[in-house]
């Protein structure tokens, strides 16, 4: 039996919490939230104990909490030997969080895992790279109403615009710094190629969609690869793609399954 330490229990992590429930081999045992969400928590934990920290004993921590959660929770618990999975991949763009992260991991003699998330064509990407990558260029495009709360609404009237608009144009690190929350794509995809700095990124709000859609266009000694998806959004977190929580049930399944793929 796989005992898992759930980090965050937002829409994605009540999403996770619910789908896992019943599935052999595999137990929440734990749900780390602040203190002043616990008792919200409670009401839909189950048996899972609600606590603020890591416990001492579990197998596999799995984050879903946002980015203040790696330093706070993820980099402690490698340290201490506990595998660890992360879906806020927009996270390392923080300067020096990808080698805090690593060194933690290697401390503890486990490994962290950064989960694809939205998106697919991952293992296409990283495998590409090794034979040497020319460009990598990522396109976000969801509707107004998943870029609201975030530095769009400084770019553009969302409540009027009648046709896409762009409304960042930069580097990876760029857009995960500025989009946390939404950009995480943008981040995923620049770790499995060129890096945050040479990634290029386009995000745009569109009025003419109501999907999230991603576009990659990655160029290099193995060819060209365009791969493009449009994902429907979390029914409780527009901002949040329904792929992402179906990437960490992925995960998950391989942990306890004899074939994985």
């Amino acid at each position: 039996m796989q005992h898992v330490t759930l980090i965050g229990f937002g829409a994605i992590g009540r999403t996770l919490f619910a789908r896992v429930a019943g599935q052999a081999g595999l137990r929440i045992t734990h749900i780390v939230v602040p203190e002043e969400h616990a008792a919200a928590a409670r009401e839909h934990a189950g048996e899972a104990q609600v606590v603020s920290a890591v416990p001492e004993h579990t197998d596999l921590v799995l984050e879903c909490a946002g980015h203040q959660a790696l330093t706070e929770h993820v980099v402690p618990a490698l340290a201490r030997g506990i595998e660890c999975a992360v879906l806020s991949i927009g996270a390392l763009s923080e300067p020096g969080l990808p080698e805090q992260l690593a060194a933690a991991a290697a401390q503890g003699h486990t490994q962290v895992h950064l989960l694809s998330g939205a998106i697919g064509g991952v293992d296409a990407i990283a495998a590409a790279r090794i034979a040497g990558l020319d460009s990598v260029t990522y396109t976000g495009r969801k509707p107004p109403t998943g870029w609201r709360g975030t530095p769009a609404e400084g770019v553009v009237n969302l409540d009027t615009i009648t046709e896409p608009t762009v409304i960042l144009q930069d580097t990876a690190r760029e857009a995960a710094r500025l989009y946390p929350k939404n950009a995480n794509v943008a981040a995923t995809v620049s770790l499995a190629g060129l890096g945050l700095d040479h990634t290029q990124v386009r995000l745009i709000a569109d009025p003419t969609v109501t999907e999230n859609i991603h576009h990659i266009d990655v160029r290099g000694a193995f060819g060209e690869m365009q791969i493009t998806m449009r994902g429907k959004p979390l029914a409780d977190n527009p901002k949040t793609s329904a792929l992402t929580v179906l990437s960490a049930l992925r995960f998950l399944h391989n942990r306890t399954s004899a074939v994985t793929i």
